[in-house]
């Protein structure tokens, strides 16, 4: 008669390998996240500021522009915005925002203290005036910026722009529910799996719908890939993420009318994450402000990455030629 493994020794037999099995994904995961961190360290430089540590990327040659990321992001994900909405012949200077990687979180963390902290690190680094180029949640501070510092503002260009007071998050239309963005971002393995198992579909979080998706250039579809994978390891973008509040305290002041820059706003109309009326909002109420206002491209402004870059190239350029002449 053929021997049959009882029925408990089966149970753990499964049980054993189901461990083994998820141990090992668990492992990968963890030794993913390690390189990125040793990466991302090698990449950056940190100095020290009234805020504490602000860490920062720098590269090129020329006229300095500051990049501010949005919200999720880093020095990481900033770097991936000169590539997609400017040109070259620039210096660029870009910094993670408080709580993101390894900038801190101070006791004080507001888009006006993170302002300073942004002059700091360009006092630390000889730089005196600058362009900027803010991308979702880095507006906020970058407008905090060219209030508290106008003579070092040489241009603003906002793109996306996130909610600040007077507006609310609540105006936000959010691809997918807050809780589940919270979730993401409690540990490294659910984000790292969701992107293993769910592949492009993970991109509709940044809102890349299905029509975008078909319609992006090669380069549009890098630009997407690198931000999905600038999101990891989510743990050290957590901090900066619980403090994108601060853009929206109600004790913040954005005096937009008292913003003196040459501002360029671009904004595409059908934004899942911060509503065109947002952008429109901010090119109203800034002096002299021009938008750009795009029919299509989500969040993202996919579509139209290469007359975006146009021209935000040029409207760089021109406020450098002027205080030039």
């Amino acid at each position: 008669m053929p021997v049959t493994m009882p029925r408990m020794n089966k149970l753990s037999v499964f049980c054993l390998a189901l461990t083994f099995v998820a141990g090992a994904i668990y492992f990968a995961c963890w030794r993913e996240m390690s390189i990125k961190r040793q990466r991302l360290a090698s990449e950056s430089q940190v100095v020290q500021t009234p805020y504490g540590a602000v860490e920062y990327k720098s590269w090129g040659s020329g006229p300095a522009v500051l990049v501010v990321h949005g919200a999720g992001g880093g020095f990481d994900q900033g770097s991936s915005i000169p590539t997609a909405f400017a040109g070259e012949g620039f210096h660029w200077i870009v910094p993670s925002r408080f709580g993101y990687l390894r900038s801190l979180l101070p006791p004080d963390a507001s888009t006006a203290a993170q302002a300073d902290a942004f002059a700091s690190l360009l006092e630390s680094l000889g730089i005196g005036r600058v362009a900027i180029v803010a991308m979702s949640g880095g507006v906020p501070p970058s407008l905090q910026f060219a209030l508290r510092y106008p003579e070092r503002t040489a241009a603003l260009v906002l793109l996306s722009t996130a909610p600040f007071t007077p507006m609310t998050a609540e105006e936000q239309k959010l691809p997918v529910p807050i809780w589940l963005y919270q979730a993401l971002f409690n540990s490294d393995f659910p984000f790292w799996m969701l992107e293993k198992v769910a592949g492009s579909r993970i991109e509709a979080i940044f809102d890349v719908k299905p029509g975008l998706r078909a319609s992006m250039t090669p380069a549009e579809q890098d630009f997407v890939a690198h931000l999905v994978d600038a999101f990891q390891p989510v743990t050290m973008r957590a901090e900066g993420l619980r403090n994108e509040g601060a853009a929206i305290d109600p004790l913040t002041e954005y005096r937009l009318e008292k913003i003196s820059a040459p501002t360029l706003v671009v904004h595409a109309r059908d934004d899942g994450i911060n509503p065109f009326a947002f952008g429109e909002y901010t090119a109203q109420h800034i002096p002299g402000a021009r938008l750009m206002a795009l029919p299509t491209g989500g969040h993202l402004l996919l579509g139209h990455h290469a007359e975006i870059r146009a021209e935000v190239t040029d409207f760089l350029q021109n406020p450098f030629a002027a205080a030039r002449h």
